[in-house]
């Protein structure tokens, strides 16, 4: 062998073993970019990971509130209008009621009012009513002539007004005042006044007015013993009380 091609065997085995130390020497970087590329992917496929969970975990909360965003407002707004509805239907339930009973209320005092109007008119013809009365307690039945009514006398006898006797006159006069009351009585019953005398009822304080007290052997105290002058009624109303004496309680 000669010296050139010994000398070409060496450059062709040192070049060989440059190439592969050069290999070798780059195989550690090129396996840390591969390990860094590798590192950086699995952090990308984690964060992925991570972002399917929530969406899938959001989706899931959507799908067990069983309605999106847009419609969980519209249930609210519909909710809110709901309450609302049963407020004004409670609302108008009262208003209903109180009308009711405001028809009921002026009913029954439209009927009253009708009822007890002449209440204080006929409470201003008690006095004469009175009145009457007494004139004709003033005469008693043993003044007055036994005989037929002035009424029924013959037309020739109330023809001659001079042929009278006083007794006649009087007579008549009785029997006018009679008349009056009675039709003024009537009158008044027509309407719903009715006299009431309380003589030996028990005494009432809504319905009579005590005058006197006297004690009265063999009476029982508080009952009514004497009536002065009798008490009417307006259909249940008092519109005048009787004044009456009542019977004294002795025991004390």
């Amino acid at each position: 062998m000669s010296r050139a091609q010994a000398f070409q065997i060496y450059r062709s085995c040192a070049a060989s073993f440059s190439s592969r130390g050069a290999a070798r020497s780059s195989l550690p970087l090129a396996s840390r970019r591969l390990a860094g590329v590798r590192y950086y992917s699995e952090g990308n496929a984690q964060s992925s990971k991570d972002a399917e969970a929530s969406k899938s975990e959001s989706e899931e909360s959507a799908k067990d509130k069983g309605a999106s965003p847009a419609e969980t407002e519209c249930l609210e707004k519909l909710q809110k209008k709901e309450a609302e509805v049963v407020d004004l239907t409670s609302r108008l339930r009262y208003l209903q009621a109180d009308f009711l009973n405001l028809q009921r209320n002026s009913a029954r005092e439209k009927e009253q009012t009708k009822d007890f109007a002449i209440s204080k008119f006929a409470g201003d013809l008690l006095e004469t009513v009175d009145v009457l009365a007494m004139a004709l307690k003033s005469v008693p039945q043993s003044a007055l002539p036994s005989g037929s009514s002035p009424l029924t006398s013959s037309p020739s006898s109330s023809g001659n007004s001079n042929a009278k006797t006083p007794e006649a006159h009087l007579n008549e006069l009785h029997t006018g005042v009679e008349m009056t009351h009675r039709l003024l009585l009537q009158t008044l019953f027509k309407y719903g006044v009715k006299p009431f005398d309380p003589t030996g009822d028990k005494f009432d304080p809504n319905r009579h007015e005590a005058l006197y007290q006297a004690p009265i052997p063999g009476k029982e105290p508080g009952t009514v013993l004497d009536c002065q002058k009798i008490g009417y009624m307006i259909k249940d109303r008092v519109l005048r009380a009787a004044q009456v004496g009542v019977v004294q309680d002795t025991s004390s």
